[in-house]
């Protein structure tokens, strides 16, 4: 014949099933990239969100104008605490290849760069909001999708560097070969008479050979 339960064994019960209750919620995992090209240069972020069981839940690209790496690399850490915070989430481990930004949230460096100073505060100020914040470096291969979404997002805007006056000259079609162009010698210099196509700086060769007027 079974024993009833002691009291004893009931009270285990109901405190392990209280600190059950209590426990942490299971982190949402955020990979975070941002980049620039030219730092400074046209910048984007990047970032992968997945829910407590490794599904994706959001995928977040953005261009921000013309800024340096590690200002974009704050942008993606911002976008991915504010869609956390925005959607109830608790528990959040952040995971980015930039050395610099998780060294700076741990409090092992100090930001010096007066640019970063302010997305550091405001990136601290909304981590502080979470049960469970926790920032880990990985390597470039780990966040490959974050780093994929950057780029997208450079791709599909007008964020690649405008050309340079000499980069459009330099596109311009040379002259393959010699041609002959009418000129007229006013106050001591050639004035072309026919249409010049030609780079600004190019130079050329000036055959005199004067011609009767008309």
């Amino acid at each position: 014949m079974s024993k009833p339960p002691s009291a004893n064994r009931g009270a285990r019960l109901f405190a392990d099933a209280a600190a059950e209750s209590n426990a942490p919620a299971a982190a949402y995992r955020a990979n975070i990239d941002g980049g620039s090209r030219g730092n400074p240069g046209p910048a984007s972020y990047g970032v992968v969100i997945r829910d407590p069981r490794g599904g994706v839940v959001a995928k977040l690209k953005k261009y921000i104008g013309r800024t340096t790496n590690n200002v974009a690399e704050y942008y993606g850490l911002i976008a991915a605490l504010d869609y956390a915070q925005q959607h109830g989430i608790r528990a959040l481990r952040v995971e980015s290849d930039s050395e610099l930004l998780v060294r700076h949230m741990r409090g092992q460096y100090k930001v010096k760069s007066p640019e970063l100073r302010p997305l550091f505060e405001r990136a601290r100020k909304m981590a502080q909001s979470f049960d469970s914040f926790k920032i880990e470096h990985v390597y470039r291969n780990q966040n490959a999708e974050a780093d994929a979404l950057a780029n997208e997002a450079l791709d599909e805007t007008s964020g690649a560097p405008a050309p340079s006056k000499r980069d459009s000259q330099a596109a311009k079609p040379q002259p393959t070969q010699a041609s002959k162009v009418r000129a007229r010698f006013r106050n001591g210099a050639l004035v072309p008479i026919d249409p010049l196509d030609l780079p600004e700086g190019s130079e050329v060769e000036i055959l005199v050979r004067p011609t009767a007027k008309p």
